[in-house]
This record gives C-alpha cells, structure tokens and sequence, in this order.
C-alpha cells in the first residue's frame, strides 16, 4: 500500500491500486494492443500456476512432501466439486474447471502481495472468464440436447398459464449469469483490496502513536481477506458445475 505525495503532504488513493499502466506500447492496425501491468500479472499467474502444478508433481514421492500433497488436494478438491455438482459425465471438463479455479486463486492471492496488481479486481477480465463458462455450457448444452435444451427455459409442472411469464423470467436469468458470475468476483476483490489500502493510509497518516487501532483492523481484514479470496475461486468454480450440470442433464 504505497503513500503518494501531493503538493499538500502525503495523501492516499485508495483506486490508485487498480490503475492499468502500459508497459510495452503497442498500437496495430489503429487498435491499442500494448502490453500492460494486468497482461504482466496474468502471465505471472499461469506461470506461477504451471510451477506450481509441474514441480510440485515431478517427484511424485510415494510419501508426498508439502507441495505434493498440496498439489493432491487442490486435485482432489476440485474433482470431488465436479462429481458432486455435475456428475461423472462432468469430469470430462475437470481440466477447464481445474484451471480455471487454480487461475483465479492465484490470480487473488498473488493480488494480496503489496504492490501486486489483483487482475480479478477488473470488471473485464472476470466478464470475460465468465462468458466463456456462459458460451462453453451453451455449447454444450445444446450439442447434448439438440433443440430440447430450450426446454430449461420451461419449468416442468408448471401452469400453462403462467408458461409465457416464466419463460421470460427464465430466459433473462439464463441470460445475466455472466454478469452475476463476474460481478460477485469483481465485486469483492475490488472492495477488500480498497479497504485494506483505506486502512493502510489511516495508520501512515495516525502514525506511531494513533495508528495502532487502523493497524489492527487491517490485520483483521487482512485475514478476511485471503479467506474472501479463496472462497470466491470456490464460488466461481462451483456454480461453473452447475451451469454445467443444468446443460448435461437438463434438471428443472
């Protein structure tokens, strides 16, 4: 959490943080494709992802160390997640839901090492994790079901009356998972981080003397913090499998 100066002494930005900044300026064909601090992370990320995954299995020691054993359950976990919400037909997409879980873990947790960038704080980066679920389970859904997976628009049992209203409601729900998957992630990430960075300002400016209460409650959110970090990887893988379970077995 870093102090900036101003002409009146030393003030703080709480969204400084989340600022993008071009680090290799690259314009082609009029469109701004230049290589930033968020592209920097992200790549940080997949290969902090594919170390992790990659030594930590190398060995594959019949008594597994720390990393293994890490390793094995983060495997493990996510299946259990898969066969649990979108049955075994699901396991065939572990790798994309695996993935997907281990980038936006480390993507959040990376993002609470100080001066670190959280590329899960941007709105179009979780979008965009987001409508690929949205696409890839439509996909599915409809080579697995053909045209009867406009069926999921209509509640079975339903009153036909109330038919034509539910399949509005149900076509618009179906339509913002996107943006509800994305905004939660987005959402949370962005608040946390910017608390922390309020707090941080309050024990620079309180100093030694006052500053002990906001130092506290930082460590406090802190912790919150990693916790709110993890669980959201966790929401976003979940409800991933079930969107996939609502495509593969059609379950009203």
């Amino acid at each position: 959490m870093a102090a900036e100066s101003g002409h009146g002494g030393a003030t703080f930005d709480p969204m400084h943080q989340f600022e993008i900044n071009r680090i290799l300026p690259l314009n082609i064909g009029g469109i701004d494709v230049s290589f930033t601090n968020s592209a920097l992370f992200m790549v940080i990320i997949v290969a902090a992802v594919s170390l992790f995954t990659i030594a930590s299995m190398s060995g594959r020691a019949l008594v597994p160390g720390r990393m293994q054993s890490l390793a094995e359950l983060s495997y493990e976990f996510v299946a259990n997640m898969v066969r649990q919400n979108a049955g075994t037909e699901g396991m065939k997409y572990f790798p994309f839901i695996f993935t997907l879980f281990m980038f936006i873990l480390f993507a959040n947790m990376i993002g609470m090492i100080p001066y670190a960038f959280t590329v899960t704080s941007h709105i179009i980066v979780t979008f965009v994790l987001a409508l690929a679920v949205f696409i890839g389970v439509t996909i599915i859904g409809f080579v697995k079901n053909g045209v009867g997976f406009l069926t999921l628009f209509a509640p079975s049992g339903a009153p036909m009356v109330l038919m034509p209203l539910l399949i509005v409601i149900e076509v618009i729900s179906y339509l913002t998972r996107p943006v509800s998957l994305s905004v939660r992630l987005f959402a949370n990430m962005l608040a946390g981080h910017t608390m922390l960075k309020v707090f941080a300002g309050f024990v620079v400016m309180l100093g030694f003397v006052g500053g002990w209460l906001p130092l506290a409650a930082m460590v406090a959110f802190t912790g919150l913090e990693v916790l709110v970090a993890f669980l959201q990887a966790y929401v976003f893988a979940i409800l991933t499998c079930i969107y996939l379970n609502d495509a593969l077995h059609m379950h009203h």
